[in-house]
Formats: structure tokens, C-alpha cells, sequence
């Protein structure tokens, strides 16, 4: 049997297999075992190693340091101030909670830099509230998994530092970038969450106190000096992209314990393994998606689709276009740093090629990577919050299909608009 037909047929049946509920990383790993055994991809032994030394990749060490991060700042209360301020601050709109959970993740981006840090600790306060107030478990697992994609892209950014050391690109321009079309993802996702809530009578909403917006911001000045701590530290040159994460977590640490005083000693260990059972359920998705990337490298298939792809992008727009499409099938299948390597050095040049700036590139790139954490059938997010929540994939899946649609119509003019992500820079 070819090379070719078998690994067509593994594709096939690893699909199969996930459409009949085996879980995402067994139909990766069957895919790389079958492609390393008979198609002569790469030696079997490959897996293992490359499993190890992929997560030795010094940027993805800010993964679980921003992950605990998220787990430090709940268990201090400081993630609970943030989003009691968003209630508060937008308690007039029907949705008040699913609202204020968008809205908090955006906050809490620009702490933790990771997509599932923010799906994850979001998750677990905000989902039990607005189970409680009457809306529907999928759906709130749903706008927790949505709001958490934004985490890749208010910096600080896990995905942006990766994107611009392996182009040549400043993650610090890719930050500034970032900030425009972070906030207008998540006005996007605000106002769904609000129209769905309208049309099914959740949470209708209540009259705004300017008194209780203004306590519940002061109470919440400890979680904005976090913000300022992440992103001065990395405009300032204080800190790398990565040590950002250490010097975040020991600020929650000390703020936990010595200022707001609700993280105890012996709540620690407790903490530490909450942020270890989302850190062991994300390490082996990317460590298969790393390994895949490999396998596609050795079968030929990146060369095979810039050969492809290169003629397509005749002028700015249809460049633009084709990287949106294979982009976001990419995120269907992948997780971002897999995503990153494998496709940023096959489409960035052809996108410079037909006159898009490189920064802006950037920045459409990553918001469609961050798209497909709400994409089935990968979806990170989505596992990210069904592990949160127990509730199972595909329930949150389609009930994350209205915030799916938002993104994908604010990703249009983020990319047909360069503005959007250069004005900042002065561009």
C-alpha cells in the first residue's frame, strides 16, 4: 500500500473514530502511530521524544505558570473582584452575568496571556453563578469557553511570542496590535451573550448603580495593578514574554496571602493540583499536536501546501482570503502552537509577497487560531470547560455556535482593515 492511501485511510478512520466519541488525542495519536509504522514518516521511537522536548520549549513554560496564575487570583478573590465589578458595570443589560464573564475574560487576559487560564478560572466562577441564576449549564459553559479565546490575543500573548520569534516579528508590535481587535471581540461576544439571554428570559437585567460600580472597582484594584504588572513589565523591558508569567504568579501568591488574606497556607497544595489537572489536560493535546506537525513535516505536507496555495494569493485581498480559509480549517484540527509552526512559515511570506503587512498578518493569523478554540472538533476551550464542568463536549460545542458566528464577523473587518491593528503603532 502507498504512502498516499494509508494515510488517507488512517484520516478516515481517525475521523470515524471521533465522530463516534473517542476522545481528540487518542485520534491524533493513532494518526501519528499508523503514519510513523506504515507510511514511513517518521520512527516510531519519534513519538516519545518529541513529546518530551516539545513541551521543553522555553515560551511554553508561561502555559502552566499563567495557568496557576488563574488558580492563585480565584482562590485570592481577585478574579471574583473583577468580575463582581463587570456585573456591576453592565447589570442595565439583559445577560448581566453571561456579559460580565466576557467581559471579566478580557480583564483577565491581560493577566494570564493563555486561552485556557482564562476559559478555565472564568469557568469555574462564573458557570456555578449563572447555573444558579437560571441559565443553562451548556450555555455557560459555552460563554466561558468563548470569552477564554480572547486570551491569545489582549496581550500578553503565549501564541503572539511564539508567532514573532519564529518570523522575525516583535511580539511587543504583535501586543500593541492585539489590544484593538481584543476589545472588539470582545464587544462582539457581549453583545450575543446578551441577545441570547434577551430571547430566552435569563437574567433580564436591573437598573445601574453608579455607587455599587465604583466599590466594586475600587474592590477590584488589586486584579487592574495585576494588569498593569503584566503588560508595564513587558512594554517597560522589565521582564521576557515568559518571565511575565513567574513574576504574575508570585504577585497573586503575595496578594492572596498577605493582602486580601483569602489564600491560606494550607490551601496551597489544593490550588497547586486544580492548576495540575488543567495543565495534565492540556500538556498531552500539545504535545500530540507537536508531534503531528512533525509528521506532517516529514511526509512533505507543508511544501506540498505552499506549492499549492502561493499561486492563489495573486493580490492583497485574495492573500488575506486563502490565509482566513486554511487558517481556520487549520484550528478545526490543532492546537495554536502546532498551528503556529506549521502554517505561519508556509503563509506569511506569500501574504508579504502580495503586499500585507507583516504585523497585520500577525494579528489575522492569531485571531483566527484563536477562533478554533471554539471550533469542533478540536476546540480546546470547549475541553478546557467540560473537563471544568463535566458537562460533555458536544453540548457545549453547539451552544458555543452564536459566539462562533460573532467572532468570525468581527475576524472580516480585522482583516480587511489594517487600521484596526496598526493604528496603535502609528501605521
Amino acid at each position: 500500500m502507498s504512502q498516499e492511501i494509508t494515510l488517507l485511510a488512517v484520516t478516515a478512520l481517525a475521523a470515524a473514530l471521533f465522530i463516534l466519541g473517542t476522545p481528540v488525542i487518542l485520534c491524533i495519536g493513532l494518526w501519528v502511530v499508523v503514519a510513523s509504522l506504515f507510511a514511513d514518516a517518521l520512527p516510531l521511537s519519534n513519538v516519545g521524544q518529541s513529546a518530551v522536548l516539545g513541551l521543553k520549549i522555553f515560551a511554553l513554560l508561561a502555559m502552566p505558570l499563567f495557568i496557576l496564575t488563574g488558580d492563585l487570583f480565584r482562590a485570592a478573590g481577585i478574579a471574583r473582584r473583577l468580575t463582581d465589578f463587570a456585573n456591576a458595570a453592565f447589570r442595565f443589560l439583559p445577560g448581566q452575568l453571561a456579559v460580565a464573564t466576557t467581559v471579566a475574560c478580557g480583564c483577565f487576559a491581560a493577566i494570564s496571556g493563555s486561552n485556557a487560564a482564562t476559559a478555565a478560572t472564568m469557568g469555574r466562577i462564573m458557570i456555578p453563578e449563572m447555573t444558579r441564576r437560571g441559565y443553562l449549564p451548556a450555555f455557560a459553559a459555552a460563554t466561558a469557553a468563548a470569552g477564554g479565546t480572547i486570551g491569545i490575543i489582549i496581550p500578553p500573548s503565549l501564541v503572539f511570542i511564539i508567532y514573532g520569534i519564529l518570523l522575525g516579528v516583535s511580539p511587543g508590535d504583535l501586543f500593541i496590535a492585539g489590544i484593538i481587535p481584543g476589545a472588539l471581540m470582545v464587544a462582539a461576544m457581549a453583545a450575543t451573550a446578551s441577545v441570547i439571554c434577551w430571547r430566552n428570559g435569563w437574567d433580564r437585567g436591573g437598573a445601574f448603580s453608579v455607587r455599587e460600580a465604583t466599590a466594586t472597582l475600587w474592590a477590584a484594584r488589586l486584579g487592574f495593578v495585576g494588569i498593569v504588572l503584566a503588560l508595564g513589565g513587558i512594554y517597560a523591558g522589565w521582564f521576557s514574554p515568559t518571565e511575565i508569567a513567574g513574576a504574575v504568579v508570585l504577585y497573586g501568591l503575595v496578594a492572596g496571602l498577605l493582602l486580601t488574606r483569602q489564600l491560606k497556607w494550607r490551601a496551597l497544595p489544593s490550588v497547586l493540583l486544580e492548576s495540575a489537572v488543567v495543565n495534565g489536560l492540556i500538556a498531552p493535546i500539545v504535545a500530540f499536536s507537536i508531534i503531528l506537525q512533525e509528521t506532517f513535516a516529514a511526509v512533505g505536507l507543508p511544501a506540498f501546501i505552499g506549492t499549492l496555495l502561493e499561486p492563489l494569493a495573486s493580490s492583497w485581498s485574495a492573500a488575506i482570503l486563502l490565509a482566513m480559509l486554511v487558517t481556520i480549517i487549520a484550528g478545526c484540527i490543532l492546537e495554536s502552537v502546532p498551528c503556529v509552526i506549521i502554517l505561519a512559515p508556509i503563509l506569511a511570506p506569500i501574504a508579504l509577497k502580495a503586499g500585507v503587512d507583516p504585523i497585520h498578518f500577525g494579528i489575522v493569523f492569531c485571531v483566527g487560531i484563536a477562533i478554533g478554540f471554539i471550533t469542533p472538533p478540536y476546540g480546546l476551550n470547549l475541553y478546557v470547560t467540560s473537563g471544568v464542568t463535566g458537562l460533555p463536549y458536544m453540548q457545549i460545542a453547539l451552544r458555543s455556535l452564536p459566539y462562533l458566528a460573532a467572532l468570525l464577523l468581527v475576524w472580516v473587518p480585522v482583516a480587511f482593515v489594517p487600521w484596526l491593528s496598526l493604528a496603535l503603532l502609528g501605521r
